[in-house]
């Protein structure tokens, strides 16, 4: 499912932001995201990474937008290279003030801080996605009006997508999708943790992607379990 050796595979590029998986190759198609926001201040541009798998070329990558202001973690099991880039780059971790059992996966070294509704000054609401102990999945959306970072809950990796779906929900939730948390955002762009991000129609496939989550559920259950027998 994952990958061995790391190259560098740059995707959903957009004004002020940017996307890379590190291991285009492998199954989970691990994304990670950054974006730019202007600095008042220092009249810069501050750059906030969420959820990074590191690889060679990552920095050079971040450097374009500006310079690394904090690491963001929205899913709890997503601690992926946070505190290996943040340590680096010495800023601090982010994580949602209600999400537990993360801060001890990190190196200890590392800073962290919390937020609440919205990440810090970056414009961008935090969204509570779920938060559930069964089974175990605590996850935070970021949302500033046109760009809807998703980490976990839908994506457009193979085993997401169902018969003629740009972006599915996670096999995990189908039959018990996030609408509320995500239905009626309107996003221009949809970037999310597993594959390449929807940049055209992206709130019409969010959408769909929620409404029809049920009803795909068998079609793409059947699909998977072909892929994954032997013969």
């Amino acid at each position: 499912m994952k990958g061995d050796d790391p190259d560098l595979h740059e995707i959903d590029r957009y004004d002020g932001g940017v996307g890379w998986i590190a291991y285009p190759d492998e199954t989970m198609e691990r994304a990670s995201h950054a974006f730019a926001v202007h600095n008042e201040e220092s009249d810069e541009d501050d750059v906030w990474v969420v959820d990074p798998v590191d690889a060679p070329g990552v920095d050079d990558l971040l450097a374009e937008l500006g310079t690394v202001a904090g690491v963001v973690i929205g899913l709890d099991r997503h601690v992926r290279d946070s505190d290996t880039l943040a340590a680096r780059h010495d800023v601090p971790v982010y994580v949602p003030d209600w999400m537990t059992g993360v801060v001890g996966d990190l190196d200890p070294e590392v800073e962290v801080e919390r937020f609440g509704s919205r990440l810090a000054d970056t414009g961008f609401e935090a969204v509570r996605i779920r938060d559930s102990s069964v089974p175990p999945w605590q996850e935070v959306g970021l949302f500033d009006g046109e760009t809807l970072i998703v980490p976990e809950s839908v994506g457009t990796g193979s085993y997401f997508r169902g018969d003629r779906e740009r972006l599915g929900v996670h096999p995990m939730l189908r039959l018990t999708p996030p609408t509320s948390a995500l239905s009626g955002l309107n996003p221009e762009r949809v970037l999310v943790g597993h594959g390449v991000g929807v940049h055209e129609r992206a709130a019409v496939a969010l959408e769909d992607a929620l409404s029809n989550s049920r009803s795909k559920a068998p079609g793409l259950y059947a699909s998977t379990l072909r892929s994954a027998l032997p013969f």
